[in-house]
């Protein structure tokens, strides 16, 4: 068994694309109209055939309570790992990205929190 999708609960799912392909990097994997929505996930650079990363529409009646809460209690949603965290922080930061949290070392690795501006809050880490 092994994990090949998983999702981020999005506000907006054009919104989210932008700030995952433009902003974080990520590549366009499918992109499947679905009546209002879209199946639309994203994969990691030159990874085509890795794990997908689904921008899941957040219409669920649970789904804003459960980002709400999350965020208020400053939560990360997902983690993705990078191999110079404090090089990642300062390309975001340049690039206007809003950190709650710099690099901060946390035993073996080193994070920062993000804010995707889609109603989440995105770690990035750096094993060590």
């Amino acid at each position: 068994m092994k994990i090949v999708l998983t999702s981020v609960l999005v506000d907006d799912q054009e919104k989210a694309l932008r700030f995952y392909r433009d902003v974080l990097g990520f590549e366009p994997k499918l992109d499947v109209p679905m009546g209002e929505h879209r199946w639309l996930t994203l994969v990691s650079p030159g990874d085509p055939d890795g794990v997908q990363l689904l921008l899941e529409p957040d219409v669920h009646p649970a789904a804003k309570p459960f980002k709400a809460a999350l965020k208020a209690d400053g939560i990360p949603c997902a983690s993705f790992a990078v191999e110079d965290v404090h090089a990642e922080h300062a390309r975001l930061c340049a690039a206007g990205v809003h950190f709650t949290r710099p690099p901060t070392p946390m035993g073996p690795v080193t994070i920062a929190v993000l804010d995707d501006t889609c109603g989440n809050y995105i770690q990035i880490a750096q094993y060590h």
